[in-house]
C-alpha cells in the first residue's frame, strides 16, 4: 500500500471510530495517525536488517506521541489507537485487522526470553484503558478486554474479558467491538461474586434462625414433658403415702 493509500485508510479509520472528528483535516493531527506513519517506515526499515534506523524512527514517533510500537511488531488493516498516551506495542506482537486499543495499553512479554513473547491479538478485538495483555498467547477474535484488565492468559473468540487476572465472564456477543466502541457496558464479576456470597449468607441466617426456632420449641416440649412427669410421680407418691396412712390407723 503506499503513502496516498496508507493515509486515506487512516482518515477512513478515525473518521469511523471517533465521534468526536469533525473534519479529515484533524485527522493529520492525531496521535494514531502519526504513528502508523512513523510505524509503516520503521517495519519496512526492520524487515530490510535496518534495525537501528527502524528504532530511529519508532522512538522520535513516542517522543511525538506518547505511543511506543516497537518497528518489529506485525500489524494489520484497521488498528486505531484511541487517546494513544502510554500504549506499548512489544516486538513480537501480532495485531489482526480492525483492532481498537484505548490510552495505557500495553502489550507485552513476561520475561527476558527470547523467540515469541508477546501476545497475538485477533480481528476485530478491542482493548479498553489501562488493559495489559502480557505473555505469548492468542486473543480471540472478536473479543473485548475490559478497562484495567490484566489478561495473562488465552482468551477463546467472541469473549468479554475483566478483572485482574482477567477472566471470561461473557461469549459470543453479536455486535463487533468496533462498532459499538463501548467500554463500560462489561460484567462486573467482583460484585457478582458479592451478590452470591449476600444471597448464600441470608439463605444461611434463615436456616440458622428456623433451626432455633425448632429448638426452642423441641425445649418447650422439653420441659412439659418433664413438668408432666414430675406431677406423676407426685400424685404417685401422694397415692401411696395415703396408703400407708391408712394401714397404720387399721
Amino acid at each position: 500500500m503506499g503513502i496516498i493509500q496508507s493515509i486515506k485508510e487512516e482518515i477512513r479509520i478515525i473518521r469511523a471510530r471517533d465521534p468526536a472528528i469533525h473534519s479529515s483535516m484533524e485527522v493529520f493531527l492525531y496521535p494514531s495517525f502519526k504513528v502508523m506513519m512513523h510505524y509503516r517506515i520503521a517495519h519496512r526499515l526492520y524487515e530490510k536488517g535496518h534495525f537501528f534506523w527502524a528504532r530511529w524512527i519508532s522512538q522520535r514517533a513516542v517522543r511525538k506521541t506518547g505511543i511506543e510500537i516497537h518497528p518489529g511488531a506485525r500489524i494489520g488493516k484497521g488498528l486505531f489507537i484511541d487517546h494513544g498516551n502510554g500504549v506499548i506495542i512489544g516486538e513480537t506482537t501480532v495485531i489482526g485487522d480492525n483492532v481498537t486499543l484505548y490510552q495505557g495499553v500495553t502489550l507485552g512479554g513476561t520475561g527476558k526470553e527470547h523467540g515469541k513473547r508477546h501476545p497475538t491479538i485477533g480481528n476485530n478485538v478491542m482493548i479498553s484503558a489501562g488493559a495489559k495483555v502480557l505473555g505469548s498467547f492468542t486473543i480471540g477474535d472478536n473479543s473485548k478486554i475490559g478497562a484495567g484488565s490484566v489478561v495473562l492468559g488465552e482468551v477463546p473468540p467472541c469473549s468479554t474479558v475483566v478483572g485482574v487476572p482477567g477472566r471470561v465472564v461473557k461469549r459470543c456477543n453479536v455486535a463487533l467491538p468496533q462498532e459499538s466502541m463501548n467500554q463500560t457496558d462489561l460484567p462486573d464479576p467482583v460484585r457478582e461474586d458479592i451478590l452470591n456470597l449476600w444471597k448464600e449468607n441470608t439463605e444461611m441466617a434463615n436456616r440458622i434462625i428456623a433451626l432455633e426456632r425448632r429448638l426452642d420449641e423441641m425445649m418447650r416440649s422439653a420441659r412439659k414433658n418433664v413438668g408432666d412427669l414430675q406431677m406423676e410421680r407426685r400424685e404417685d407418691t401422694d397415692e401411696g403415702g395415703g396408703r400407708i396412712e391408712k394401714s397404720y390407723a387399721g
